[in-house]
């Protein structure tokens, strides 16, 4: 069994009008789907990907109004990183976020900023064998866009502790630096170690947890594998988007294990995806009581301003 790299990587944020306009607007991702963490469904949960809401592209967020800001440290992970085409798109997005007023640095071929809470993004120019993952955005050429993750970066204290469970219970290949590449037959990423000098806090602009792409066929058995190895994962998890196990790897960052598929057009069509709030199957029964509780939002895609 081979994990199919990153499916998606999960924050928090405090300001959901903010950051839909923020990842929506200013990083042209689509919001494929607006609905609520099934955890806690007095809560937003946004979706941000491809143009199909694809595995490999999608960074989502749990709003909670007026939560303080957090900061990450071991045990967290710390740095979204997102493929680019090529130079000319990092030219374009330094261009871009700094008539934003977003303060960005260059790292070889890379741009690295923060998003208005303080999570840390990077832009990274790569060549990959790997469908780029584009959305279509108003003034965002699909040449310069985002085409979906790179690598994620966690903070640890031992990077050692992880490396056993990585590479023999979860299939990561060893590379550079204290970090792996996490590829399937389709697609790949990387997962990468930085040292911490503390713990951090969760709260706005953190992190709370990185999954990994699993086929449908390969998911119950990838559950018994990591209860095998001692970490004690959930049962697999219904979330009627995609399916779901959770658990610690022995540095202390939250993982999850999620399917490719049902995917989010199991219930509304692809050109409406997130334009309404969508409640899965077990929850429909409480909208009149959920809706009212949550932050209204724009919807920031009109079909008239959408060009390919």
């Amino acid at each position: 069994m081979k994990l199919e790299g990153i499916h998606h990587v999960t924050a928090i944020t405090a300001d959901a009008p903010g950051n839909v306009d923020f990842y929506a607007r200013v990083l042209g991702l689509r919001l494929v789907k607006k609905t609520v963490n099934q955890d806690d469904p007095t809560v937003y949960h946004l979706f941000y990907s491809d143009e199909d809401g694809s595995a490999g592209a999608d960074i989502t967020f749990f709003e909670y109004p007026g939560a303080r800001q957090g900061r990450a440290g071991a045990g967290m992970v710390h740095r979204v990183v997102f493929r680019v085409a090529d130079e000319a798109a990092l030219a374009f997005w330094a261009d871009r976020l700094a008539a934003e007023g977003v303060e960005t640095s260059r790292l070889g071929q890379s741009l690295l900023f923060d998003d208005p809470e303080g999570l840390s993004l990077e832009l990274r120019a790569v060549e990959t064998p790997d469908r780029p993952l584009v959305a279509l955005s108003p003034g965002i050429p699909a040449e310069v866009a985002l085409q979906g993750f790179d690598e994620v970066r966690a903070l640890t204290r031992e990077p050692e502790r992880s490396r056993r469970f990585l590479e023999e219970v979860l299939g990561f290949e060893s590379g550079d630096e204290d970090g792996w590449e996490v590829r399937g037959e389709e697609r790949g990423g990387q997962y990468v170690y930085d040292e911490a000098e503390s713990l951090g806090t969760p709260g706005a602009g953190t992190v709370h947890h990185i999954a990994f792409a699993s086929t449908m066929d390969d998911h119950k058995a990838w559950q018994q594998r990591v209860a095998e190895a001692g970490a004690h994962p959930t049962p697999v998890i219904d979330r009627f988007y995609f399916r779901s196990i959770y658990f610690r790897e022995p540095s202390g960052v939250l993982f999850e294990i999620a399917t490719i598929g049902p995917g989010f057009d199991s219930d509304e069509p692809k050109e409406l995806l997130g334009e309404r709030l969508s409640l899965p199957p077990a929850f429909e029964h409480l909208r009149d009581q959920i809706e009212p509780r949550l932050t209204p939002l724009p919807n920031p895609r009109k079909p008239a301003e959408v060009s390919g």
